[in-house]
Order: C-alpha cells, then sequence, then structure tokens
C-alpha cells in the first residue's frame, strides 16, 4: 500500500467518524479553476477539489479566467485545506484557506468566477455573493444566459449518447 493510499483510507476514516481533517502543503498544480494539487508537509501528493461551488468547464466560457484566477491566489503557495469528505476520484473535497485569511471558494464566486453549487451547499455567504456578482453583472454574470457548469457537462453527454 502506498503512502498516498494510506493517507486516503486514514482521511476516509475520520471523515467517516465525524472529525475534520486540514491539511496545509504547498500548491504545486492547477487542474482547473476548482481543483489544484498539494505537495503536503511530509511530501504526500494530494488531489484537491473545492467544496460548495463550480467553476465553468474547460470548453465554457470564463474557464480559462477561473483557472487563471486560482492559480494566480494560490500555486506555488502554502495552503491550508479544510477536507470536508472525498470524491470517487480520491479527491478531496475541501475549503482552502489562503494567504492567512481568504478564502478560495468566497474569493471565486464574488469575482463572478465559479457558481454557488446549492446541490451540495446551503452556505448562506456563497449564496450571497453569488447573488451579488449576479446584480453586479461580475465576471461569468456579463454573459445573458450564463450554463452552470453541471447543467453544461448534463448537455454533453446527452450528446454523446444521440
Amino acid at each position: 500500500m502506498t503512502k498516498t493510499t494510506f493517507l486516503f483510507f486514514v482521511f476516509q476514516f475520520f471523515i467517516a467518524v465525524g472529525l475534520s481533517q486540514s491539511l496545509t502543503g504547498k500548491v504545486v498544480g492547477i487542474m482547473d479553476g476548482d481543483s489544484f494539487k498539494l505537495l503536503t508537509l511530509d511530501s504526500t501528493l494530494v488531489r484537491v477539489r473545492l467544496a460548495n461551488i463550480d467553476c465553468p468547464e474547460k470548453k465554457q466560457p470564463f474557464s480559462a479566467k477561473a483557472t487563471q484566477f486560482t492559480a494566480d491566489a494560490i500555486f506555488g503557495k502554502m495552503v491550508t485545506i479544510s477536507i470536508q469528505k472525498t470524491d470517487r476520484y480520491q479527491r478531496y473535497i475541501s475549503n482552502v484557506t489562503y494567504n492567512d485569511s481568504l478564502s478560495l471558494c468566497h474569493e471565486l464566486v464574488k469575482n463572478g468566477l465559479a457558481w454557488h453549487y446549492v446541490t451540495y451547499s446551503k452556505d448562506k455567504t456563497l449564496q450571497a455573493l453569488e447573488d451579488k456578482a449576479k446584480a453586479a453583472k461580475v465576471g461569468l454574470w456579463k454573459d445573458l444566459k450564463p450554463i452552470a457548469p453541471w447543467e453544461w457537462r448534463s448537455s454533453q453527454r446527452k450528446k454523446k449518447v444521440k
């Protein structure tokens, strides 16, 4: 069993029994606006997916801007992740704090580069930030009809079935 696999199972246990887990490390890769790779203090490489939000997919408008925002905010920096759970891809679904106190999820939504993912979150702060960004037509809210990533993914799957 590799060190990464062992840590994954340990974190799964902590999450299953309701104990939150935090990790600190250096961001060494940006996958897209809402996922990245973290090298922990003990040199374990983990994949992280931001909790409660969803950034545009790679072929959607504002995807590159969301990815660039995330890169500018955290690449090469030390961050702390608060793990909520793991997903089917063994990524840690987490809230991310950087620059001592900034929430990456909040900053992405505030700048109109992510949706509050209400299916999985009831975070009132994220909803307020999204509402404010919409009203100000910031980022993706400049589009007349922005398509949420989960709707876009669904439409792409339907296209493949035809």
